[in-house]
This record gives structure tokens, C-alpha cells and sequence, in this order.
């Protein structure tokens, strides 16, 4: 365990936990809604702090980040917990696991450790993933740290539920955010999630963008529920006025999972979804979960060649050189990475790590 940041006490034994915007007064021997952090004797306690539940060396692709050093093998680790209850959630089995219950599969992993592992596998980013990372904080902020002090990149993939102070803190030590919006209505969220939080989602897209940070946003369309062409240009007319037309949006497939059972996403509806982000004025929207799909590539929005090739997670040809298209100089402004993938087509796919 390790004492948390951002709380502070409100009471006898009694703490308020700043981190995100759930806000929790926690008494005496309790945890917070995220089930990670514990007020013990009055002081609040992160107890997940080093302690790993999943660890995997994806492409960098899978998080998804698309205009972001293509091909990087990257680790992603997650804990247990989180401050939202999605019910279509496909890693519920740890995200809404409390550290209070049987942590007997969770590994200790001290910062110096991850970044060890993540060297000796070969990666050149770091990314906290497959829960929400804000609960993680402490440790994240640690990691982090560190990972940039041995040129590793660093990644928050995200659904944007922490508040603004804690948010800034974090994006000082990150490269990329990719942020996850699920819908575009309070009452989506509150009816998805269990939390009314979606002005709170867009501001933090705003803070990562007022840093300068590399941001994406991803949608998982999901039938009856946000895939309505009101849902999707607000969506899409959002991130137009609010990120830029440069900002890659990922549009993704939908499988039944935890407590949803609705049909799986069809391909059309999601083809749909893209068509509408690029007549909104979107120049870069991807298609997601669709194996081989055209619309996983990115098209040079002035001459419409491929820039950057995929197959599945794998990254073929990149015809980028300077930041420009190769074969018409068009400048492609939310583009950051090298010329060419580090792993080149078919670039490793996901394998979990021995911690």
C-alpha cells in the first residue's frame, strides 16, 4: 500500500478523495467507489499501488493510437478496480474486481520493474490500459516518471473519469491520451456507465489538448444505444470544433460482453459512423474491430492514397516522410513518429509478459 494523494480529511476518520469526480467521503475501514483506495485510521491508502492484474506487449495499434510511432511494441498493464460500472465492459472480470476481495492474482510490479520488463521485451512505450488508470494515480505518476528518464514513451489509455488538478498532474509525464467518449447525452452515459459524467469527459479532452499532448478519441458504436445519427454528429461535430479536423477518430465494433447482450455492431452501421465523422469534417476516421477492414487505413486527405497500411494490429507501408504525404506533400498535422515502423508489417501481435 501507499499512501494516495489528492484527499484530504473531512471528520474524525473520515477522508474526501479529490481524484475523480465520484468525490468519495469514505469513513473508517471503507473504500472509495473505485474499491482501491481505503481510508486506514483516517488516512487514504492506494492499494493497488504496484500490484499488476494483466500485463501484454501490444502494437501500439490496439490501444488504439493510430497516428502515434506505428508499430511500437508497447506494454500495457492494468490492476484491478475502476470508477465506472460499464456494462458492456470486456475486462470486467478485473475492472470491477475491488482490491478488497482476493488479490491473490495480482503480481508486485515497483516502478523500476516495469520499466526493466518493458526494456528487456522490447518496447518503446509504456501504457496503462484495461482498467481506468486515473484510479491508479499514484502509480502511474511514479512509473511514468521513470519511464521518461529511460526514453520510453508513455500512454494513458483512458475514459477521461478524473478531475482536471489530478488530469494536469498526470499529462506532465504523458505523450499520448487516448480518450474514450461513449456517447454524446448525460443520459447515455448515466444509462451505460452508472455516471452522468460526459461534460466532465469533455473537458479533460480539452485539458489534453491545451497541453499539447497526442490525443485520440474512440466511440464503440453499440446497436439501440449510441449508434442514432444524432449521437454520432454530436459526436463527430464535437471533436470538429473542439480538437480539430486533424483528430483521428476510431469508431469501433461492439461484441456482447458482462451485462449487454445486445447483437454484435454490423459493419454497415460502422461504415455508416465513418461516413458521417468525415461529412462533419473529420479527415481521419477509422473503422475498429473489423479485421482488414479498409477504413483501418489512413488516407492522404488531398490526394486519397494510402499513407498507412494496416492488417489487423499490423502496420505495412507508412508513406510519410517529414510529416508529409510521399506522393503529394500534403501535411499531415496530428501525425508524430518515425518515417518508417519499428516492426514493419506484421508487427507482433499481442502476447501477455512473465512478471
Amino acid at each position: 500500500m501507499k499512501e494516495a494523494l489528492l484527499y484530504e480529511q473531512v471528520g474524525h476518520n473520515v477522508v474526501h478523495c479529490r481524484l475523480c469526480p465520484h468525490e468519495c467521503v469514505i469513513p473508517e475501514g471503507r473504500t472509495g467507489f473505485c474499491g482501491v483506495r481505503k481510508n486506514i485510521g483516517g488516512s487514504l491508502y492506494a492499494l493497488t499501488y504496484g500490484r499488476v492484474a494483466s500485463a501484454a506487449v501490444d502494437p501500439i495499434e490496439k490501444k488504439p493510437l493510430y497516428h502515434f510511432y506505428p508499430g511500437t511494441p508497447t506494454m500495457s498493464i492494468g490492476t484491478f478496480g475502476c470508477n465506472m460500472r460499464c456494462k458492456h465492459c470486456q475486462n470486467w472480470e478485473i475492472s470491477h474486481h475491488s482490491a478488497t476481495e482476493d488479490g491473490s492474482d495480482l503480481v508486485e510490479l515497483h516502478p523500476e520493474e516495469l520499466v526493466r520488463i518493458a526494456q528487456r521485451e522490447g518496447c518503446g512505450a509504456i501504457a496503462w490500459t484495461y482498467n481506468e488508470p486515473s484510479i491508479w494515480f499514484e502509480y502511474i505518476l511514479d512509473t511514468a516518471k521513470l519511464a521518461k528518464e529511460h526514453g520510453l514513451l508513455t500512454v494513458m489509455v483512458t475514459s477521461g473519469m478524473i478531475n482536471p488538478p489530478a488530469l494536469r498532474t498526470l499529462l506532465r509525464h504523458m505523450d499520448a491520451y487516448r480518450l474514450d467518449v461513449k456517447g454524446f447525452t448525460e443520459e447515455f452515459y448515466e444509462r451505460l456507465t452508472g455516471t452522468p459524467v460526459l461534460a466532465k469527459v469533455l473537458e479533460n479532452g480539452l485539458i489534453a489538448r491545451d497541453t499539447g499532448v497526442h490525443q485520440e478519441v474512440i466511440t464503440n458504436v453499440i446497436p439501440n444505444w449510441n449508434d442514432s445519427e444524432e449521437q454520432l454528429r454530436g459526436l463527430a461535430d464535437w471533436i470538429v470544433a473542439n480538437l480539430g479536423v486533424d483528430t483521428p477518430w476510431h469508431v469501433t465494433a461492439y461484441h456482447p460482453d458482462n451485462k449487454l447482450t445486445e447483437p454484435p455492431t454490423p459493419v454497415a452501421t460502422l461504415e455508416r459512423a465513418r461516413e458521417t465523422g468525415m461529412s462533419r469534417g473529420l479527415r481521419y476516421v477509422y473503422v475498429g474491430n473489423v479485421p482488414d477492414h479498409p477504413g483501418q487505413h489512413t488516407y492522404c486527405p488531398q490526394c486519397e492514397r494510402i499513407l498507412i497500411e494496416r492488417h489487423a494490429f499490423g502496420v505495412g507501408a507508412v508513406n510519410i516522410a517529414d510529416g508529409c504525404c510521399r506522393y503529394c506533400g500534403y501535411r499531415i498535422a496530428s501525425y508524430r513518429g518515425p518515417e518508417q515502423p519499428q516492426a514493419g508489417k506484421g508487427v507482433r501481435v499481442p502476447y501477455p509478459v512473465r512478471l
